[in-house]
């Protein structure tokens, strides 16, 4: 059986159809895959978070929202960085409650591990990144996106021109902006 096309996945999932949805997820489970793996490199993986546990819980999520607004697979790509983005930060934040206590009696164990997603320096850039980029987000929406899409999406300039129907100059040229404006935001948090 020959899968349908993605313009087709994508327009029965608009109007409903969850096996469409279940559809789309299939033929793109390789760039969200890939996507994943390179945010996750950055990062580092925790014992809760790996490359598959992302993309499921995006899903989930994505699922769990009904919203289906887009186009195409650029569009779609935009969106799943956003939910990855998501993902990330809500894990990083609990990870951080918990390691302060979340309200919990406080017990002395050291196991020795240091969970990558988890660590108070990995976590705390995490958070510091998010932040930065919703301050980015109030000055220059595009611009965010764009390194929404590069940072927590992994998605290559040309994709993320694609998506957003601009340039890669103008791609290149705002990427630059923006990791100028959120290093500087950046070093004024630490």
């Amino acid at each position: 059986m020959v899968p349908a096309p993605l313009t087709d996945l994508i327009r029965r999932a608009q109007d409903g159809d969850a096996q469409a949805l279940r559809g789309l997820f299939d033929a793109t489970y390789d760039d969200l895959c890939r996507a994943a793996r390179i945010r996750l490199n950055r990062v580092g993986r925790g014992p809760f978070l790996d490359t598959a546990a992302l993309v499921h819980e995006s899903f989930l999520r994505f699922v769990n929202s009904g919203q289906v607004g887009f186009e195409d697979r650029q569009h779609f790509m935009k969106y799943a960085s956003r939910v990855m983005r998501s993902v990330i930060v809500d894990l990083v934040r609990n990870n951080l409650a918990e390691r302060r206590g979340a309200g919990a009696v406080h017990v002395p164990f050291d196991t020795g591990l240091n969970e990558s997603l988890g660590d108070d320096a990995g976590g705390q850039e995490i958070m510091r990144v998010h932040e930065g980029l919703e301050e980015l987000g109030a000055l220059n929406p595009r611009m965010a996106q764009i390194v929404e899409m590069r940072y927590f999406g992994g998605m290559t300039e040309r994709e993320i021109a694609d998506a957003l129907d601009i340039g890669e100059r103008t791609v290149r040229r705002e990427w630059e902006k923006a990791r100028l404006l959120l290093a500087n935001a950046l070093s004024e948090k630490t």
